[in-house]
């Protein structure tokens, strides 16, 4: 099995992050924030899967491209990029040695947290 960085999800999620499309949440909301496997499945109805694939960094050449099991590491809910998502994705990644996600993920993370503290000075 080779897991390997979804390049064009990791572009995508840096331009949603960019265009301010966050949530920053806590690592320990994933658990309640991630989509379950019915709006994931309704999400593809609506959006097909080249749309579904975005919102996921990482990518498995063990299942063809068009199934959901190619597409690992969400980071979102199909609509926001999530903080505690993109964290969880970062430690799995790196549990696992998927080092091109780990890297893609810590790197989202450092922009998640520059733009959480920008807002933080704002409100002072």
């Amino acid at each position: 099995m080779t897991v390997k960085l979804n390049e064009r999800a990791y572009r995508h999620a840096k331009q949603v992050v960019r265009d301010g499309n966050v949530v920053l949440d806590d690592r320990d909301a994933w658990s309640e924030h991630r989509p379950s496997a019915a709006q994931e499945n309704d999400y593809l109805e609506e959006y097909g899967l080249a749309a579904y694939g975005r919102w996921y960094l990482g990518v498995d050449d063990e299942h063809a491209q068009d199934t959901k099991a190619h597409y690992r590491f969400p980071y979102s809910d199909f609509e926001s990029v999530h903080r505690c998502g993109v964290l969880a994705a970062e430690a799995r990644a790196a549990q696992n040695h998927y080092t091109d996600i780990e890297v893609a993920a810590a790197h989202l993370h450092g922009m998640l947290d520059a733009l959480a503290g920008r807002e933080s000075e704002g409100k002072q």
